[in-house]
């Protein structure tokens, strides 16, 4: 063993085991879709940090960016100045979001978002009432840890959580065994039974949901089901609040996913992609809903005050928009999910490929339909031996899910394909 790997192993014991790792890889440097160990070793990285890398590693404009701004202004408390970062990034966001889209607040990250979204929900509508869908993941702080179920491990021993939180099933097709039609019709009966039996309309400020459900599974939300959620909102007064923290910023072809299905959200909830690694998030809504939220009921010591999140928030939009990212992603996204469907059609341990864009998952399922969690376990494990790195997701964790930069190519497409059916090989002998 060398004596870096051996450093590296030492000084992991000062870090809390509460952390899980994927590897024990600790990067000395990263560019594009590629990191380096201190050995020089390259790995594939179709993690992008859980979804927040979308430009790659280390974008050169973007590094400018953060540099150039550190020599001039590094933070300005919100409460006490508004650094022109801040002004700025709001500028670029109203750019990109909707039309009715003209008011934001920052903050650090996807669960302080979530908690604000929440807060300014209940704070416009004088309701006490959220409804999430079975599978999500909106955080991990108290109140967005209440708001996610998509695995226990995220809530173990932590009951009691807050309350006022009612679930409803997630229109997940491939689980239920259904077509989408039949799916979603039994997904609008049990949100209309959930309002009849548990949360009335005129206590509930909130339905919120992930346009792709994350954690839970990689599994895109049918427009049909989105136009409902808009229909039921209307006609009650409830607000639709859209967690676009992993799916934003380009993921799935569109700046926003939500974009697909032309729905219009009420709160969008981001961060993620945003920063290009950078801790920032935001909430956006209109002028008439954020003028319900009392000045001084929410804030934060970071939130709007980084310089250089703002810099970097505000490259990042405008490499996405002007390397187009967006067209790369829909390309490489279409050639991940053809490359994965052919592997399918060899392994049928993989019930299903479905994504969007660079949101791309694979379900491994055993031959009665069951989740089989044992299989993506072993060919990660394997993958990432041979220099690629990807992480499972869902409640069984028997989805591989595959979330490349933005900036991936079609030959590192190719490459990654390749090394998982090599794993697959591995695993099973054709």
């Amino acid at each position: 063993m060398s004596q870096v790997k051996e450093s590296i192993l030492a000084s992991e014991t000062l870090l809390s085991n509460v952390w899980t790792h994927l590897t024990h890889i600790q990067p000395v440097s990263g560019k594009g879709a590629v990191l380096r160990d201190a050995d020089n070793k390259e790995y594939l990285d179709f993690t992008s940090g859980i979804g927040v890398i979308n430009t790659g590693h280390c974008h050169p404009r973007v590094v400018r960016a953060i540099q150039e701004q550190a020599d001039q202004l590094i933070f300005g408390q919100m409460n006490c100045v508004i650094p022109p970062t801040t002004i700025k990034m709001a500028e670029k966001l109203n750019e990109i979001t909707p039309d009715h889209i003209d008011r934001f607040f920052f903050s650090n990250s996807g669960s302080e978002a979530t908690e604000a979204a929440v807060k300014l929900a209940k704070s416009a509508t004088g309701r006490s009432n959220i409804i999430v869908f079975q599978g999500s993941f909106h955080g991990r702080t108290h109140l967005s840890m209440a708001m996610t179920t998509s695995k226990t491990v995220f809530r173990h021993k932590y009951q009691p959580l807050p309350s006022g939180i009612f679930v409803t099933p997630f229109p997940y097709a491939y689980y239920f065994g259904w077509d989408e039609a039949t799916t979603i019709e039994f997904c609008k009966k049990q949100l209309d039974l959930v309002l009849t039996g548990q949360t009335a309309p005129d206590e509930t400020a909130a339905i919120i949901i992930e346009p792709v459900i994350g954690e839970g599974g990689y599994v895109p939300a049918p427009a049909g089901f989105l136009h409902h959620l808009r229909k039921v909102c209307d006609e009650h007064g409830i607000l639709l609040i859209i967690d676009e923290v992993q799916s934003g910023f380009g993921r799935t072809g569109k700046f926003f996913c939500f974009e697909h299905s032309n729905v219009k959200p009420d709160i969008i909830v981001m961060a993620k992609g945003l920063g290009s690694g950078f801790p920032v998030s935001a909430i956006a809504s209109t002028s008439e809903i954020m003028d319900k939220w009392t000045p001084g009921t929410h804030g934060g010591t970071y939130g709007g005050g980084s310089a250089l999140a703002g810099a970097a928030a505000c490259e990042t939009i405008d490499v996405i928009r002007e390397e187009k990212l967006l067209e790369n992603c829909v390309e490489r996204g279409k050639q991940l999910k053809e490359g994965l469907k052919v592997i399918q059609r060899k392994y049928p341990v993989i019930g299903d490929v479905r994504g969007m864009g660079l949101m791309v998952a694979t379900e491994f399922t055993n031959v009665d339909g069951t989740p089989n969690s044992e299989v993506p376990a072993q060919v990660i494990r394997t993958c990432v031996d041979q220099g690629l790195l990807l992480l499972n997701c869902g409640s069984y964790k028997n989805v591989v899910r595959w979330i490349p930069p933005l900036v991936v190519t079609e030959e590192q497409i190719e490459q990654g394909v390749k090394i998982f059916e090599s794993a697959l090989k591995n695993r099973f002998t054709l």
